[in-house]
């Protein structure tokens, strides 16, 4: 029974790639979002703050 079960688990390899599947998308949204912070122009973040306020 339990050979049944392991033999159906998928591998080191596939838990890595599952866990960077998740990871790496997060990563550059997060860069993305700090990138966005301190980097666009007055005008743009004064657009962005009103936006979110009437959200």
């Amino acid at each position: 029974m339990w050979n049944m079960i392991m033999e159906r688990m998928p591998s080191m390899l596939g838990f890595f790639c599952t866990f960077l599947s998740f990871f790496v998308p997060y990563v550059v949204y997060k860069v993305n979002q700090k990138l966005h912070k301190s980097l666009d122009p007055p005008w743009k973040q004064e657009e962005n703050n009103k936006a979110n306020k009437q959200s």
